[in-house]
């Protein structure tokens, strides 16, 4: 067990990360600090949990090459007692609000400089919110965007029509009869123009639902 200058064991980190050179660099950002302890790095959460569940905090990169999906990965930490801070160089508000609703402490980009991740770290490992402008943008859309006020049934058959159902089966998926849900289609696409965002086809709808963050965005070759 290593300890920190004040005498109180220092915390124990865990790092789920597949690329070698962010796990060096964020381990020679925390060897300096006593009271930071990175005891174990693994690519994927299960190795992490097979190794170790005595961490008290869990850093998470979001975007990992065995697909798993954010919100499972922070279930299962939280799952086993461990918080967790995501850290990340992918601008996906989808991927971000899919660890927020399990549960995560903030959210790091890894451009941010030495002393911001360290305080980051620090203040996750304590069990305090990490509180960032991606953060917050990401969890309330785009503040570029004006909030359109969509009831929650109206944003669930959004998501549905707009990812590329018909109305006929989006009735069928919500329970609702074909002409309330062409009701709801009508509503949604007026709250968009009162708002300044027209969506007058199924395409832009679509393109609002991925603005919004309702659907996620397309996938690029590139992995975070």
């Amino acid at each position: 067990m290593t300890w920190g200058e004040d005498g109180a064991p220092a915390r124990r980190i865990g790092l789920v990360e597949d690329h070698e050179s962010v796990a060096i660099g964020l381990a020679a950002m925390l060897a300096p600090e006593p009271d930071l302890d990175l005891v174990r790095t693994a690519g994927t959460v299960g190795e992490l949990l097979s190794a170790t569940t005595n961490l008290d905090l869990a850093v998470l990169d979001l975007r990992l090459a065995d697909g798993s999906v954010p919100e499972d990965n922070v279930r299962a930490l939280r799952g086993r007692g461990i918080e967790v801070l995501v850290f990340t160089g992918a601008d996906n508000a989808f991927l971000v609000r899919s660890a927020a609703r399990a549960g995560v402490l903030g959210v790091l980009r890894k451009s941010e400089d030495v002393p911001t991740v360290v305080a980051a770290v620090r203040r996750a490992a304590s069990g305090e919110q990490v509180v960032t402008t991606d953060w917050a943008a990401a969890i309330d859309g785009d503040p570029q965007l004006s909030d359109v006020g969509l009831s929650p049934r109206q944003e669930e058959v959004l998501m549905l029509y707009a990812s590329g159902e018909k109305a006929s089966r989006v009735a069928r998926l919500t329970g609702l009869s074909e002409q309330t849900v062409n009701d709801y289609l009508g509503r949604i696409r007026q709250k968009y123009a009162d708002a300044g965002r027209p969506a007058p086809t199924k395409t832009d709808l679509y393109k609002r639902a991925v603005e919004d963050g309702w659907l996620p965005m397309p996938e690029r070759n590139s992995r975070a």
